[in-house]
Order: C-alpha cells, then sequence, then structure tokens
C-alpha cells in the first residue's frame, strides 16, 4: 500500500527485530490501534516466536516484509542496519519508525532524511522523552519567558547494565552499534532534550570518552563507555553534559536541568511525575496534573494526577503522534529524521572533539 492509500484509520504494520525495542515499539502500536501484519528477526525461527509472542500474522523474512510496503515499518534490528532497511522501506514507499541512533554517521543520516523528505514520507524517531508530560511543562515555561533566557544547561544520563567486564552487547562492538555507543545510544537522547526543552542550539562542544574495559566476552571493545562534554549554545548559554553506561546503581538516570534568568527548571526521568522549579525566593515542586498544566503538557496526561505515567506511556504517546503524522496531522513535537540527523550531527562533533582534543563546531548544514 502507498502512502496515497492511506487515511486517517491506524495502519498496518511490519516490524524488524524482535528484542527489548520491538517488544515496546509493538506495546505502543497495539495502544494505537495498528494492525500487527508482520515482523521479521535475525532468523526464521526468532521471527515464529516472536510472531506468537507479540501477536503478529505473520512471520517473514526481511526482504519479504519490505516487499509487502505496508504502510508503517518500524525497524528495532541492529545499529549497523538502519540506513538500509529504513531506505528499502521508503523505496518501498512505506513510512518508517526507525530505531536511534538513525545511521552510525552524519552523513548517512542526513541522506536518509533527504530521502524521506524528497518521497513525501514521515520518517520517526523515538526520542520518547520528549513525550513525558513534565518535559512539554519544562519546555512550555521556557517558550512563554517564564524561565527567563537560558544561562546553563546542565544534564546526565547515567545506566550500570555494561558495569562489568564480563557484560557484554552487539551495542559493544562498532561492527554492528556503530563507532560511538554510550553517547549514540543514550548521550542522543540527552542532546535532543537539551535542544527540544530549552529551544536552543548546541554551537559547539569539547569532549571526552572513557573505555573502561578494553574487553568483553573476549573481544577488543572499540566503543566508549562514558563521555563528559561542555556545551555553548546558539544563544549564549553553556552547559556540562555527562554520559555513562558504567555507574553503579543508575538504571536510567536521565536528568536534564536548565537555568534562567528568573527561574530553573530540573526533570528527572526515574521521577518523572515533577518538575522541580527554582526561584531565587523560593521553589516549586510541579507535579503531573492535566488541570493545572500547559496545554501541551496537558495533552499527554492521559491519567488523572496521582495515577502515575511512565515510559510505555511516554512511548504509547511517541507512536500515536508518528501514526497521527502519517494520518495527515501535525501534532506538535515529533521527532522525525531530521532531528535523528541531528543527534548523528552532534555524536559526529562528539568523536571528533574526543579525537582532537579541542572544540567542534556542530554543523547546521
Amino acid at each position: 500500500m502507498s502512502q496515497t492509500a492511506l487515511s486517517s484509520r491506524p495502519p498496518s504494520i511490519g516490524m524488524l527485530g524482535a528484542g527489548f525495542m520491538a517488544r515496546t515499539h509493538t506495546i505502543a502500536a497495539r495502544a494505537g490501534g495498528a494492525r500487527l501484519a508482520a515482523i521479521a528477526s535475525s532468523s526464521p525461527e526468532r521471527a515464529a516466536r516472536a510472531a506468537e509472542q507479540l501477536g503478529y500474522e505473520q512471520a517473514l523474512a526481511a526482504d519479504e516484509l519490505l516487499a509487502r510496503s505496508l504502510p508503517v515499518v518500524h525497524v528495532c534490528t541492529p545499529n549497523g542496519s538502519h540506513v538500509g532497511y529504513a531506505r528499502a522501506a521508503l523505496r518501498a514507499g512505506s513510512h518508517v519508525v526507525c530505531e536511534k541512533p538513525l545511521a552510525t554517521n552524519a552523513a548517512e543520516a542526513r541522506e536518509l532524511a533527504a530521502e524521506a523528505s524528497a518521497a513525501g514520507l514521515i520518517g520517526a524517531v523515538p526520542f520518547v522523552y520528549r513525550y513525558h508530560p513534565m518535559v512539554r511543562e519544562a519546555r512550555a515555561r521556557i517558550a512563554g519567558g517564564e524561565t527567563g533566557a537560558v544561562l546553563t544547561v546542565s544534564g546526565q544520563y547515567l545506566q550500570d547494565w555494561l558495569l562489568d567486564a564480563g557484560d557484554d552487547n552487539w551495542r559493544v562492538a562498532a561492527g554492528t552499534g556503530g563507532p560511538s555507543r554510550a553517547f549514540a545510544d543514550i548521550g542522543s537522547h540527552l542532546v535532543d532534550l537539551v535542544e527540544f526543552v530549552s529551544g536552543d542550539r548546541i554551537a559547539r562542544l569539547v569532549a571526552t570518552t572513557r573505555t573502561v574495559h578494553a574487553e568483553r566476552g573476549g573481544q577488543a571493545v572499540d566503543t566508549e563507555d562514558s563521555v563528559a562534554l561542555t556545551v555553548e549554545l546558539a544563544g549564549g548559554g553553556i552547559g556540562s553534559l555527562l554520559v555513562s553506561q558504567v555507574a553503579p546503581g543508575r538504571k536510567n538516570g536521565l536528568v536534564l536541568e536548565i537555568a534562567g534568568t528568573c527561574e530553573s527548571v530540573r526533570f528527572e526521568q526515574e521521577d518523572p511525575e515533577r518538575l522541580w522549579v527554582g526561584r531565587r525566593g523560593h521553589s516549586l515542586l510541579l507535579r503531573r496534573d492535566p488541570d493545572t498544566l500547559s496545554a501541551a503538557a496537558a495533552r499527554l496526561s492521559t491519567l488523572p494526577s496521582g495515577h502515575p505515567q511512565g515510559y510505555q506511556d511516554a512511548f504509547n504517546a511517541f507512536v500515536a503522534d508518528a501514526y497521527a503524522l502519517v494520518a495527515g496531522e501535525r501534532p506538535d513535537g515529533v521527532p522525525t529524521f531530521d532531528d535523528g540527523a541531528r543527534a548523528a550531527v552532534i555524536t559526529d562533533a562528539v568523536l571528533e572533539s574526543a579525537r582532537s582534543g579541542g572544540w567542534v563546531e556542530v554543523s547546521e548544514a
């Protein structure tokens, strides 16, 4: 089915991949009313198991799934395969939801974004932390002038799932995961939030990386475990960011704090129901309450105050907005292939700075 045949009805989808992210995408697709038409994985046996467990109508090989020209294809495969699968889906006439990183380098990510645009097709990238209501509240306060001009940003994204030398994953090898691991995997979320919430852009940066374990699973490690960077924003603000997958006790510690001339705002992903607002004379702790929040935050508050929303709720909202975009609607703040390309540009700048030891300008091209 080509894009011309789409209507406002939820689409039929194909899923490439059968791991954790494919399961998360599937839950969100089902919540959005999509028809789970077909799934492909690394082997026929794994695809068949996933189809049965997740409720897909068919298990297919990847090329067979792509040839079906389904309205929407979700790409949840290892990073190195994202460009090839996303491009093949676009050329078959499918809209694409592709996991980040969109590509393992900025040039390919830009090419993919340009191809989707030229074809008149939607490409979306799940920077799903945008979909926490209190993130939208922080963004609305800054955009509305309540926070004042942005002075500083500070953020961290800390995990511990690769803490020990015995911890291994396909992302560790540059051949499958790309030349950046920690930053491309989770740092991309952090810098996307910095720019999305602040309404400003990272203009230049200086970064350093560390690889704690030289070997994992019997093979050399050629990607980073942690990254520290200092950033300058186009509007004059400055900031520091820390990313690590070897921080004991931190499971998904994404934190963003932005200080303006009037107030500061702080969001913590592991406690997403509140937003700290700091002022010189006093501080506020805003709870997620659709009756009192900005319209942008209230739209994403699907449960009454006191009934916690979390990661899957944010993911469901992202997928619903992506499908709305496919249907011709224009929901605000949907992360597209352009945003995926932007994250790849920043990742390339981080790697370049870590190699050179100096400041790098972040391209806007």
